[in-house]
């Protein structure tokens, strides 16, 4: 039989496509889809294959998302930036499982010294909203956004306790179609079927044992449905209104540390004492302060659009700006709210929403007549990808930007664990004769470096007066303190807190660029670098930690 492919999946969601439906705001959502399947990067060439578009229909779609900063066009390659996650953010942020449930996860994790994961109910699949990971050599390896089939899961059995009648048809559907799982590409494909416990029929009988299981004990098990070694115990977290499953959290590991038979009894009551009190928080929680709506999308487009011609493609970008409309305090809207949000006609947001409906990306409203609500699917257009970045990588294309701006060799570094080195963890080169060149991973004295004393600069306490100059001013100047004729200016790069976690530097020889210079030709440039770096920080570090190394 053959298989179902995401690309199918979207051919066959087209063929009943609404009439109002926006051909290019669909056409761009699968171009976000298949960069998102393919880990954030595919060449042009590739994604006309893969959508199967023209490569003019490509080439506009891709030139808007990159205005709108969802994607960079690097040489060849199409890549997903950080800017995209404000996607994944409003549907994350509009729920708020994360923001309330997320410490009590981490907590666990570091408890139990296991990885933990929270997980919502994404049709007949799982989908992660939160990850709490072990970083060891052997480590489970699930995003943020990754989706999972349910009858692979312990949290999959767990959402089937709820599952009425049309659920399992749509379940058995998907499974005739897609015997393998080709359409998850977060898992393993299924072997071949080789014995008779592989059939479609024996799956479907050990699903539903599972589900019963986990209607009578309240919890269910993992024990290596996924691929072999991987075994997780979960249980339900309650919506105090409802009494129905808000979401699961999991506790995973590897037989090699806890065989599957004994989860029930070395992690299960640990993780069940979370969740109660997960669910206490849930009670708790006051009603989410609304936070501020999107301005000016409507202008702004309408600019971009005037600008760029027919390079911009209008209808997509105002498209994708609906779903950004909805957020913290804002799960749920109506036409009338999200056309106020955004500043388009409701005839135009209208037609947004009902191609976003289509496409699975938002769904009626279940208690407000009229409104709408974000699904889990949101999280596929580029989420998983960029959920365990680092921010080197986030670094890197600003720090190449700015050293072929101002042609000197740029550089991110971090404070060592005492204080009294910087690392270089990311950094662009030049191609001078005379240029600077320290290699990532080296480490150099905090206090004769720019970098360094931007960093200390930062630190709570009593300050030289030579960093409290630096503290004021905002950023630190190195002359010739290193090595003879080497001159740098650095500023900081600042996370949601404010805190200082790393600074990033332009060098220079003392030949070619006089102190002066410096400061007014170099340092304006590399605040600009130091914001766009901040701004991708915030936004990947909204409900994921971000690693400065």
């Amino acid at each position: 039989m053959p298989t179902m492919t995401a690309v199918d999946a979207d051919a066959r969601a087209g063929a009943g496509e609404p009439a109002e439906a926006v051909g290019p705001l669909m056409r761009g959502v699968g171009v976000l889809r298949r960069l998102a399947e393919a880990g954030g990067t595919l060449s042009p060439s590739a994604l006309e294959r893969a959508t199967g578009l023209a490569r003019s229909t490509v080439d506009r779609i891709t030139a808007t998302l990159a205005r709108m900063g969802y994607v960079r066009l690097d040489g060849r390659d199409v890549v997903l930036t950080p800017g995209v996650l404000e996607l994944g953010n409003a549907y994350l942020a509009a729920l708020r499982l994360p923001a309330l449930l997320g410490a009590r996860a981490d907590t666990l994790a570091d408890e139990l010294d296991e990885s933990v994961s929270l997980a919502v109910a994404d049709r007949d699949g799982i989908r992660f909203i939160h990850q709490a990971t072990r970083r060891r050599a052997l480590s489970v390896s699930f995003r943020i956004g990754d989706l999972l089939p349910a009858e692979r899961t312990a949290p999959g059995a767990l959402f089937a306790t709820q599952w009425a009648e049309p659920d399992w048809a749509r379940w058995r559907t998907r499974r005739a179609e897609d015997p393998r799982d080709t359409a998850f590409p977060a898992v393993p494909p299924r072997p071949e079927p080789a014995t008779a416990d592989d059939t479609a029929d024996a799956v479907e009988a050990a699903f539903a044992d599972r589900v019963r299981a986990a209607r009578r004990d309240g919890w269910a098990l993992d024990d290596q449905l996924i691929e072999p070694g991987l075994v997780a115990v979960s249980a339900p977290v309650r919506d105090p209104r409802t009494g129905r499953v808000a979401c699961v959290a999991s506790v995973v590991s590897h037989t090699s540390r806890h065989p599957a038979a004994e989860l029930p009894a070395t992690l299960l009551p640990r993780l069940r004492t979370a969740v109660e009190a997960m669910e206490a928080d849930l009670r708790a929680a006051p009603p989410p302060e609304p936070g501020p709506a999107p301005a000016g999308l409507a202008t702004w487009t309408t600019a971009t659009k005037q600008e760029l011609g027919r390079d911009f493609v209008e209808s997509l970008a105002r498209g994708l700006t609906v779903l950004t409309a909805f957020g913290e305090g804002r799960p749920a809207l109506s036409l009338t709210d999200v056309a106020r949000a955004t500043g388009l006609s409701r005839a135009t947001a209208r037609r947004a929403l009902l191609t976003h409906e289509h496409l699975g990306l938002v769904a009626p409203a279940a208690h407000q007549d009229r409104a709408f609500t974000l699904t889990p699917r949101v999280l596929d257009l580029g989420f998983p990808p960029l959920s365990r970045t680092t921010l080197p990588r986030l670094a890197q294309p600003h720090l190449r930007a700015l050293a072929d701006r101002v042609r000197e060799p740029a550089a991110l570094a971090v404070l060592t664990a005492d204080g009294t080195e910087v690392q270089y963890t990311a950094g662009a080169d030049t191609s001078g004769v005379l240029t600077v060149r320290i290699p990532v991973g080296a480490r150099l004295p905090a206090a004769a470096t720019s970098l360094g004393r931007v960093l200390l600069a930062d630190a709570d306490g009593p300050l030289s007066p030579e960093l409290a100059e630096a503290k004021a001013r905002g950023y630190a100047l190195a002359d010739e303190e290193l090595e003879s004729g080497l001159r740098s200016v650095a500023v900081p790069v600042r996370d949601r807190t404010g805190r200082a976690v790393a600074a990033v530097n332009v060098a220079t020889h003392a030949a070619r660029r006089t102190l002066e210079d410096c400061v007014q030709r170099l340092l304006p440039a590399l605040r600009a670098t130091a914001d766009d770096i901040q701004r991708d920080l915030h936004r990947a570090s909204r409900f994921t930690r971000v690693p400065t190394t």
